[in-house]
């Protein structure tokens, strides 16, 4: 039975950029790396919270042939607060919104392009039934 998301897992430019953005930026915790036979670092796991991580592998991003994939989403505790440190640490952020799910969101993109929406339950989002 599927209990949660393991991890979403992306290909990036440069992952010492990447690993800037979502540790320096974001504030996510470096779990471990990957290193080939060499030593040489080719990839990275990042702890999301809980169970869940973000997994980086260096490499060319390109688009897979009739993927859906739009964007993805990380819950904050405080989106105002969140999205006024990111202000200052000099990312580019939309203006926090009520979603039409009833949950607050805002919108930034990784250094490769990926969209990232960051996201605020309240007591009157849709999800807020299912949420333990």
């Amino acid at each position: 039975m599927v209990t949660a998301l393991a991890h979403l897992c992306l290909v990036v430019r440069d992952l010492e950029t990447s690993e800037a953005f979502y540790c320096g930026s974001l504030g996510l915790k470096p779990a471990f790396e990957f290193r080939n036979d060499r030593g040489e670092r080719f990839g990275l796991y990042l702890h999301l919270g809980g169970r869940s991580f973000l997994e980086l592998f260096r490499g060319e991003p390109r688009p897979v042939e009739n993927a859906s994939f739009a964007h993805f989403c990380l819950e904050v505790d405080d989106l105002e607060a969140t999205v006024a440190a990111l202000r200052e640490r000099g990312l580019e952020i939309t203006t926090p919104a009520l979603g039409s799910d009833g949950s607050w969101q805002a919108w930034l993109a990784d250094p490769d392009g990926n969209r990232i929406e960051l996201h605020m339950y309240t007591p009157e989002s849709k999800q807020a039934p299912h949420l333990r």
